[in-house]
């Protein structure tokens, strides 16, 4: 696709100068224009056709969301749409389920050149059909952000972020919450907090231990049929034959890995 039309929809100036810098460089991209917020970026949609939107998700009273629905109720083909987030969690629940592409800030130039390419490559029916499936299940994130945790610890309620718990550990009657800023010892059971985590991305690996999906890196086996798990940072976690299957929820894709967890 030759003499592309992109619009760039993001509230940070660093942000919009980066992509506009990069999109400068692209000998297939004709003419691109700029909008600090959805309000401005619907008034351009309206009044111009683009291929590509790169649209961050957080712009201001108006969410990108919500501004992608106003798209859609133009009646307008819709274009190619590449969400571009500081929100990890966010943006892989858009991909591995819906299909929409998306790059996670801070970008690398290879990478948003690669996402751009590949957009440009849907045809028009292909676009409007991945917008349709992405909207409602896209608008649910968008309306229970921010996840949040309530834990008493201390006598007090605190609320944490699910990333940034690690690992659960069960200690006799209570289970120890190990993250990167610090510990919390709680009053509960393991299997009650592996259920109340399963939804945040926390698998069981032990009859003893769950351990936040988002932090693993790498899975090794071992001959006696267990297997290593490792996170970033280097630790290391071993996960037992009687819950190697719960492996299957850290990746929707398993590629070239046939019978190595055999699940």
């Amino acid at each position: 696709m030759q003499n592309v039309h992109i619009l760039i929809v993001d509230d940070e100036p660093l942000a919009r100068a980066a992509l506009a810098n990069l999109l400068t460089g692209r000998g297939d991209v004709r003419h691109f224009d700029l909008a600090s917020d959805a309000v401005e970026a619907l008034s351009r949609l309206m009044t111009a056709s683009y291929d590509l939107v790169l649209l961050d998700i957080n712009i201001g009273e108006l969410s990108g969301m919500e501004l992608l629905q106003r798209l859609h109720s133009l009646g307008n083909p819709a274009p190619s749409v590449i969400f571009v987030t500081a929100h990890e969690e966010f943006a892989m629940a858009a991909l591995c389920n819906h299909a929409v592409d998306y790059v996670l800030k801070p970008f690398s130039e290879s990478r948003m050149n690669e996402a751009i390419s590949v957009a440009l490559k849907r045809s028009e029916g292909e676009r409007a059909v991945k917008l349709l499936q992405a909207l409602p299940h896209l608008q649910r994130m968008i309306q229970r952000q921010p996840e949040r945790i309530a834990i008493k610890t201390n006598g007090r309620i605190l609320f944490i972020k699910p990333e940034e718990v690690l690992s659960v550990h069960a200690e006799g009657n209570y289970v120890l919450l190990q993250g990167e800023a610090g510990t919390h010892l709680l009053r509960e059971s393991i299997s009650t907090m592996a259920e109340k985590l399963e939804p945040y991305g926390f698998i069981r690996i032990h009859r003893s231990v769950l351990v936040n999906s988002c932090y693993v890196v790498e899975v090794q086996p071992h001959t006696t049929g267990d297997y290593c798990l490792r996170v970033r940072g280097g630790k290391e976690f071993r996960v037992t034959r009687s819950y190697k299957t719960n492996l299957k929820a850290l990746a929707t894709s398993w590629i070239g890995t046939d019978g190595f967890l055999e699940l």
